[in-house]
């Protein structure tokens, strides 16, 4: 595991790798950005609602931005990873076709196309599992809270080991061939999503954490079939 990782870090100037990075934050900002545009403009008129009915000496603004301010950093909080993951499953194939051109040539040269289409509805559906998931298990974060952090930690490495493992796999088998594989790879896949979602909970790191997840994963994958 930390050959890849070091391997991945090696390679993140790489044109392509750095291509993909670049569009891949830009993306997410985009995204986030959206997200707190929609919050502020919803709890502006919650809050104007709220003044209609409470009076003058309620400051709507004031305690809309204030809701505002704490209900978009709850969401990155919550979102990054999700908006991150799914944007990186977009254009994962980049990152992969990288790494496995310079250290797995032969694997390269047998490659399977993997349409846009395919590729966009694979990162949709990861962050679509990752917000059922959570909101299953929130109950757990809120009646055992002081092992919330493990459970979160153990759920959401378990998503992304699943997530990242499939971007690579399906370049290189069947989808249908998938839940054979997630099988036989079961404890490679928990620590390839115990460093990513490691890597997402540290600030400054986090926006490349799905880049070197991607690069991990292709470094694990080939490694194990070897």
């Amino acid at each position: 595991m930390l050959q890849a990782l070091f391997l991945s870090i090696g390679q993140l100037f790489d044109r392509r790798v750095m291509l993909v990075f670049l569009k891949s934050f830009l993306l997410t900002l985009v995204l986030l950005g959206a997200i707190a545009v929609v919050v502020w403009f919803a709890m502006h008129r919650f809050a104007d609602w709220l003044a209609h009915w409470l009076g003058q000496w309620f400051d709507a603004g004031t305690v809309a931005d204030i809701a505002t301010i704490a209900l978009v950093l709850l969401a990155h909080l919550l979102l990054f990873r999700v908006v991150a993951i799914a944007v990186i499953g977009v254009f994962a194939d980049d990152v992969v076709e990288a790494v496995e051109a310079r250290h797995y040539p032969a694997a390269h040269a047998n490659v399977r196309h993997v349409p846009l289409h395919q590729s966009a509805r694979m990162g949709l559906g990861s962050g679509g599992r990752a917000i059922l998931f959570n909101v299953i298990v929130s109950p757990v974060y809120l009646i055992a809270l002081p092992a919330a952090p493990f459970v979160f930690f153990f759920i959401n490495a378990w998503l992304l080991g699943r997530d990242l493992g499939d971007m690579v796999a399906v370049r290189h088998m069947p989808e249908k061939s998938l839940a054979s594989w997630r099988r036989r790879n079961r404890l490679r896949r928990l620590a390839l999503g115990s460093v990513g979602t490691a890597l997402l909970l540290v600030p400054g790191v986090a926006f490349l954490a799905p880049v070197l997840g991607a690069a991990m994963a292709a470094h694990l994958f080939h490694g194990g079939r070897k």
